[in-house]
């Protein structure tokens, strides 16, 4: 019945589950929830961003009114918009949760010692609010690390190209990526040391990868730690291919020993495919276009040879009728 009083706010099945849950864990009536919708909807919440806030961040019901706008004020004062407040909780709900005094001023604070200014800092957090998700510290070690990366400059280029504020926080998120797979935040940041490549691939890209690692390969997720190019390549023309050649390979008993990680990932293109793939002509459909790159590459560009090849000269009849009679004589 509490459920069904919040009316609109209930029809997303995420909502319900949410509520439910936070409702069980703490012995909540679920009426509770209707008067908490009223609340928000006098901080000047959307519809839409009270149902991201029920189905992200349902521990809402539990703070009072008082504090909800405390926390609404504080925004205010460093010069948001409601319409920018609305925005950072329709897209990340959680900082509802976050407490001034402890978390949310204390961060403003080290943004601005950084050397950030309040516009700059503003501006990052309307366009991607996860960025209060930063922990003290967090987005200073992270620059640190960008700081000190040895790799191309056109890699650089691209992981500083949305600003250092962004760039961060794009390590934080992929450190978060690997922890959630097992790793300690130490590795997880000598991985990004050493291979900054997987900085610049999507969340997505790299979690399909470690998958792949885990499932289909078979290895653990500490085999990262010693090759960390894993990360850095190409996942549809380097990872499946590869794997597929020496899966095949296995099946038919034409490996004598045992691959690890580092032995699929480290040889070059060329390497892998004279040691795995030119003994085996049937593997050449599963190393796709790479092993024809490999058979029709040249030491010379196509057509090179022609620019060194002397013009010929036309020949005349009185210049054959010269060479004749230069011949007769000789005999």
């Amino acid at each position: 019945m509490g459920i069904e009083s919040l009316g609109q706010f209930a029809t997303s099945p995420r909502v319900i589950r949410s509520i439910l849950e936070i409702s069980r864990r703490f012995r909540i009536d679920p009426d509770r929830f209707s008067s908490c919708v009223q609340i928000l909807k006098g901080l000047g919440f959307s519809d839409g961003t009270i149902i991201r806030v029920l189905e992200g961040f349902p521990e809402v019901v539990m703070i009072n009114e008082g504090e909800l706008w405390k926390r609404i004020d504080f925004w205010i004062m460093i010069g948001f918009e409601k319409s920018d407040i609305d925005r950072i909780y329709h897209s990340f709900p959680g900082v509802l949760g976050f407490r001034i005094e402890n978390r949310l001023k204390p961060l403003m604070n080290e943004f601005l010692d950084m050397g950030f200014g309040r516009r700059c800092v503003k501006e990052e957090i309307i366009k991607e609010p996860r960025i209060l998700s930063l922990e003290l510290g967090e987005l200073r070690r992270c620059l640190e690390l960008l700081r000190k990366l040895r790799c191309r400059e056109s890699i650089k280029e691209k992981i500083f190209s949305e600003g250092e504020i962004k760039a961060g926080f794009a390590v934080k998120m992929r450190i978060d990526c690997l922890c959630r797979y097992g790793l300690i935040r130490r590795d997880a940041l000598n991985i990004l040391k050493r291979e900054p490549r997987s900085i610049i691939y999507d969340i997505e890209d790299i979690e399909s990868k470690i998958e792949f690692l885990l499932d289909r390969m078979k290895f653990d997720v500490e085999c990262l730690m010693e090759v960390p190019e894993y990360l850095g390549v190409n996942f549809d023309k380097q990872i499946v291919p590869r794997h597929n050649v020496i899966e095949y390979l296995r099946s038919i008993g034409g490996l004598g020993f045992e691959l690890g990680l580092r032995d699929i990932i480290k040889p070059t293109r060329v390497r892998f495919y004279n040691l795995y793939v030119k003994p085996y002509p049937e593997c050449e459909k599963m190393y796709g276009r790479f092993s024809e790159y490999v058979e029709q590459k040249s030491r010379h560009p196509v057509g090179l040879w022609q620019q060194f090849k002397p013009p010929k000269c036309p020949e005349l009849k009185q210049d054959l009728k010269n060479v004749k009679s230069f011949m007769k004589l000789l005999v």
